[in-house]
């Protein structure tokens, strides 16, 4: 995988297959281990995001972020950036987060005159910054059962990891990625 050989959903259905071949587990076994509602609850997560894209809803929210925070500087208008995607990266996926949030990025960059890559990357961050629910990542919904986790564990934790990494990443993002 990390070679680049397959993709890793290849290599996952090959592992899963070498495993029943090898006659590690059974195929009972197999399907008794899914956790099926964890399943449905990605099922229900991804048409999410393709509902806020499709209704006009993630473009109302970037053109009313960058009107309102726009004229506070770039700095601000990258850390609201950063929290929005953080925020919605819980509900939906991270690529869906990212998918919809850069095209609002380049347009807040354009107006404001400023390169759109550290916008860009400061969305590229908080969007695998899935720490608040069991949602916002595949394997955060895959630990929780196992782990005997609830919803209040992943925000006791998590809560501080993303205010963490947005002040972070508000502060240090633009040092690397400068707005000009």
């Amino acid at each position: 995988i990390a070679a680049g050989l397959a993709p890793i959903l290849v290599t996952a259905m090959a592992g899963c297959a070498a495993l029943i071949l090898t006659r590690t587990i059974t195929i009972e076994q197999a399907y008794a281990a899914i956790d099926w509602k964890v399943i449905f609850l990605l099922a229900g997560v991804i048409p999410l995001g393709t509902a806020l894209e499709k209704t006009g809803a993630a473009d109302l929210i970037g053109t009313g972020m960058t009107n309102i925070l726009g004229r506070f500087g770039p700095w601000v208008l990258l850390s609201a950036f950063y929290i929005l995607a953080s925020l919605l990266t819980q509900i939906m996926s991270n690529n869906a987060t990212a998918a919809f949030l850069a095209p609002l990025a380049f347009a807040a960059a354009s107006g404001l005159g400023i390169s759109a890559r550290p916008l860009l990357v400061a969305i590229t961050f908080a969007a695998s910054n899935s720490f608040l629910t069991p949602v916002g990542y595949q394997t955060n919904a895959m630990v929780m059962g196992p782990g005997r986790y609830r919803v209040a564990d992943f925000t006791r934790v998590g809560l501080p990891l993303t205010l963490i990494f947005w002040g972070l990443a508000s502060a240090l993002i633009p040092v690397f990625f400068p707005f000009e």
